[in-house]
């Protein structure tokens, strides 16, 4: 159920006429996140920016000193001389929504709002719409004219960043299956970067977090380029040549139109990895009864074997396994329409079936806009050919698709994406992205995309030597970066070696399972890794949760380390890691619990090596702390049960 409510404020938003001054600022509800509206030229006329700055306890940090304003479409510029006309009356937005996966389940989107309306010399309008979070801003352009159509051939948004603010950033690629590079002062390198992107202020106070969010048909996905002054991010249309040079680079927008919002995730560490910004400030659901909708964890056999689903027996041990583990589904990889070895696709579906568990299945996105020719390739690319499809896969007992490859976010591309969200509800089927887009909230807007891989995750093991060294530090920097905007299809937890082998400790690899989050989470192991670990570790992947009511950031610095505590109903998991080479005691409070509740404590931990466990059995309350030792590389997971 959906609350909106938008009031019109008195306090937040000050227009100023002073010189020098800013002409209209907006506070977050909670004031302590400020945007500032300035005009380059100290005048009613030129070229507009907005600093945004941080209150912590008193001390105001400027995280970003200017956030440049400006479009250039095909018929005129929004940009170099853009007249100042009003700023609205401010709006309080209040809307509250639940999520049937995430960090939280009842989520608000409640900001402070103002429109602040321009015209060009040629008259034509131009307003720019700017929100104050108690977690960060956004912002967006909107044209209001009622009717045109034209090319935006530039946005001219650029963030200028001080060389000292520390970064966290990944070289941009088309599946977005990078590692972040960690660069400050004159380390920072210029080039095209992916989204998200962290940045922490040299007085360590503020962090923030660069996103866009709501990107709909009406425009592209964009990226970040410091290529030209490595102080300032630009965003960036698609290169012409993604995509394999399929489709237009710059959008072709309709009026009356608003742009995606460009998102600044803003606080305290704690408040980037607990944001749903980017879900709030998303359209609301397209989908009214979302009953069929069902997140959960799959068994995978991709990872041990790349050809796992070309063989009826692999795919029928991945169903026992799911069956096993209480895991709801198991997932047919590439090559199920050449399976062979004792059955075929419906002898694979009825034994699935026959063992209580849902079937899922993997399409290329097929098209010219990717040369890989992996079977079958173009089911999903029209809309007849999704109709089709889809019909037999409901027929069959199919519960969702996982589609691959689209190696572009050309508006084409964005296109692509949603027409497949909504041929899919239709049908009542789960949809997840394979080399594909970040998450831009999509999410909310259709619940049934139930995650994205953008990430560079376990399959990298499978791929090349060098994951191996680096996985640790990665997994260490997603919580705070990739999976911050959104679900993330790691596929996560591996006790055994694939191609390459881990560094990581087998209590590293456990905490995996609540570290990331994913509306589909695919447990990538083979099963006898499964069977093979000790009871309370098997007994804690058969009931970690995967879709969460609350997440708590409890501890960790990008690249270092991180704990994280999520809760399902009463019950709350935790997740640690060390990525250091070096061995680290960490004390875990358990302040966040509720008042004169005690909760049985199930800890496992690192043991006398990487392959070992170490298992604690406690009673505790919010008063309680434990301290728990973390392997070079290693990590723990940890659930807590209210005692009856």
């Amino acid at each position: 159920m959906t609350k909106l409510r938008i009031l019109t404020l008195l306090f937040p938003v000050f227009i100023s006429s002073l010189a020098f001054a800013q002409k209209v600022q907006i506070q977050s509800p909670d004031q302590k996140i400020n945007a500032a509206v300035f005009c380059q030229q100290n005048t009613d006329v030129g070229e507009w920016y907005i600093r945004a700055s941080y209150n912590s306890n008193g001390k105001i940090t400027e995280a970003i000193p200017r956030i440049a304003l400006g479009l250039l479409r095909s018929d005129q510029d929004f940009s170099k001389s853009l007249k100042f006309l009003k700023a609205g009356k401010p709006v309080l937005i209040n809307e509250e929504y639940s999520a049937l996966y995430g960090k939280k389940s009842v989520c608000k989107n409640s900001a402070n709002e103002v429109v602040i309306s321009f015209e060009n010399p040629s008259k034509a309008k131009f307003n720019i719409i700017i929100r104050a979070y108690n977690d960060g801003i956004a912002f967006r352009y909107e044209f209001p004219e009622k009717q045109g159509s034209f090319v935006v051939k530039d946005e001219l948004t650029s963030y200028s960043i001080p060389s000292e603010t520390t970064r966290w950033m990944e070289k941009w690629n088309t599946a977005n299956e990078g590692l972040y590079t960690t660069m400050s002062n004159d380390k920072v390198l210029p080039g095209e970067w992916g989204y998200p992107a962290l940045f922490n202020t040299s007085n360590k106070d503020c962090w923030f977090l660069l996103h866009e969010s709501d990107v709909n048909r009406n425009y592209c996905g964009t990226k970040l380029n410091n290529a030209t002054d490595s102080s300032k991010y630009k965003l960036t249309f698609p290169n012409p040549k993604d995509g394999r040079g399929l489709g237009e680079s710059t959008p072709t927008i309709t009026l009356p139109w608003k742009s995606p919002w460009r998102v600044v995730i803003m606080g305290a560490l704690a408040d980037i990895v607990e944001s749903t910004l980017v879900n709030d400030i998303s359209s609301p659901s397209l989908i009214k009864n979302k009953d069929w909708i069902k997140p959960g964890i799959a068994s995978w056999n991709y990872w041990s074997s790349n050809h796992g689903t070309k063989d009826y027996k692999t795919v029928c041990e991945f169903a026992d396994l799911a069956a096993e583990m209480n895991w709801p589904y198991t997932l047919l990889d590439w090559e199920w329409d050449v399976m062979s070895n004792g059955g075929n696709l419906e002898d694979a579906v009825k034994y699935i079936k026959s063992k209580g568990i849902k079937p899922l299945i993997w399409y290329n996105s097929g098209g010219p806009h990717t040369g890989v020719m992996a079977t079958p390739r173009d089911r999903m690319l029209t809309h007849e050919n999704r109709v089709e499809e889809f019909t037999k896969l409901k027929k069959m007992g199919f519960a969702g698709v996982k589609v691959d490859f689209f190696e572009s976010e050309k508006q084409d591309m964005i296109k692509y994406y949603l027409d497949i969200l909504e041929d899919a509800a239709q049908f009542e089927m789960m949809v997840y992205f394979h080399g594909c887009i970040v998450p831009r909230g999509w999410e909310r807007t259709y619940p049934n995309l139930m995650t994205h891989e953008a990430v560079r995750g376990a399959e990298w093991y499978n791929n090349t030597a060098d994951f191996t060294m680096p996985a640790p530090e990665h997994n260490a920097t997603l919580p705070f970066t990739r999976n911050v905007v959104g679900p993330m299809d790691y596929t996560p937890v591996t006790f055994t070696n694939s191609q390459y082998p881990h560094i990581t400790s087998y209590g590293h690899e456990l905490a995996l399972s609540v570290l990331f989050e994913s509306g589909m989470q695919h447990m990538a192991d083979r099963p006898e890794g499964y069977y093979a670990l000790p009871d309370a570790a098997r007994t804690f992947l058969k009931n970690v949760p995967n879709a969460w009511d609350d997440t708590k950031l409890l501890d960790g610095y990008p690249g270092k380390d991180v704990i994280i505590a999520r809760r399902k109903g009463n019950d709350w998991y935790i997740g640690g890691v060390n990525a250091e080479q070096r061995e680290k005691t960490k004390t875990v409070k358990f302040d966040f619990l509720p008042d004169g509740v005690k909760y049985k404590l199930t800890l496992i931990a690192d043991g006398k090596h990487d392959k070992d466990f170490a298992m604690q059995y406690l009673v505790v309350d919010k008063t309680s702390s434990v301290n728990v030792k973390l392997l070079r590389r290693g990590g723990f997971a940890a659930s807590l049960i209210p005692v009856q």
